[in-house]
């Protein structure tokens, strides 16, 4: 059986020939599902009654299957979805006051990288997502708000898994949330913990698209602590990949930063941060952390934050403070994926 999702205009128009249906059939295929959000052949109600029979037949639109849910107080839902090989995977949508609905979508199952804060790390790395079952979390969170009568407005790749080590099928995921979501490419975040090679790269592809570096310390010794991949890219090589991207693209790189009381909120790291980042065009998005069960340390308190911030603000660096969404309901990256897994393994063990 064809999975729609995994064919462009091109492969969908070879199909449909070879089913004696013209060429246009495949337009009306992709709008339905693209543009009006419609995954039941049997609803597409200008194409022939013959040939939606045969796409109910032959071909599906999509892998994943819907494992658990969650929504929290503040709007944010968050679902964990189950894919064709059982692997479990996270998608978040997230509310805002403007109007906003940004969807936090995955780009592998698990994550090789292994953060010591953050949930997904922590499982290790299961296996990479195809374009395919990339841009179906974003789809099936744009169904969800045409439901409703919202759209979606932006997509960030920031769910779980490093998109630049699956760096060509995050990139065609992109280039697909642009051409056939209608997403705009301002309105796209991928994010990187620091993959220096893969930095240089986007920065040749000639995307709008927004590029964000988990960096969340400012020196060598912290940063590897941390993020064991900063032993293989440190911060001089990482820093001069990303003032080599600015200086290409003219684009701002927003530079994630969890606050961790104690350890990355501290004056020193706050002075050592600015010195870093003064001058280049760049803005910081510092994040109280989510705390996991694996990890001990706690978010900063407000006053530790505004300290921080007045710090960069100093060195004439901008920063802002990012709302937790989804705190309620286990919305840190892995968290959620985490509780179901363990979940289902009591429930196996019974």
């Amino acid at each position: 059986m064809h999975n729609l999702l995994e064919l462009d205009r091109d492969g969908l128009t070879r199909i449909l020939e070879q089913w004696g249906q013209p060429s246009f059939r495949a337009r009306q295929i992709l709008t339905w599902v693209y543009q009006r959000h419609v995954t039941d052949f049997a609803d597409m109600t200008d194409l022939p009654l013959d040939l939606r029979e045969r796409l109910v037949a032959e071909m599906k639109t999509g892998s994943l299957s819907l494992a658990h849910e969650r929504r929290s107080r503040d709007g944010t839902l968050k679902r964990v979805y189950r894919l064709d090989d059982g692997q479990l995977i996270e998608t978040v949508l997230m509310h805002y006051r403007d109007r906003r609905r940004s969807a936090c979508i995955s780009t592998q199952a698990g994550c090789a990288l292994g953060w010591i804060f953050c949930a997904t790390g922590e499982m290790g790395f299961v296996r990479h997502l195809s374009a395919a079952e990339i841009v179906e979390q974003a789809l099936l969170l744009a169904q969800e708000l045409t439901g409703r009568g919202e759209r979606l407005s932006n997509v960030v790749l920031m769910g779980m898994g490093e998109p630049f080590h699956n760096y060509d099928e995050s990139l065609k995921a992109v280039r697909r949330l642009m051409d056939d979501l209608g997403i705009g490419a301002r309105h796209i975040t991928i994010s990187t913990v620091g993959l220096v090679p893969q930095i240089r790269r986007f920065a040749d592809e000639g995307l709008q698209v927004r590029l964000a570096v988990s960096l969340h310390a400012a020196t060598n010794a912290d940063r590897s602590a941390l993020l064991p991949v900063n032993r293989r890219w440190p911060l001089r090589e990482l820093m001069a990949a990303c003032r080599d991207y600015v200086r290409k693209t003219g684009r701002r790189i927003t530079f994630e930063w969890a606050l961790i009381r104690g350890e990355t909120d501290t004056m020193e790291q706050a002075h050592a941060l600015g010195k870093l980042l003064q001058g280049l065009l760049c803005h910081v998005n510092a994040i109280p952390l989510n705390p996991t069960a694996d990890y001990a340390g706690s978010p900063s308190s407000s006053d530790e934050v505004e300290r921080f911030l007045s710090i960069l603000a100093d060195y004439g660096v901008r920063a802002t403070v990012r709302v937790r969404r989804g705190i309620d309901i286990d919305a840190g990256c892995g968290q959620l994926r985490a509780a179901v897994q363990a979940k289902e393994a009591d429930s196996d063990a019974l």
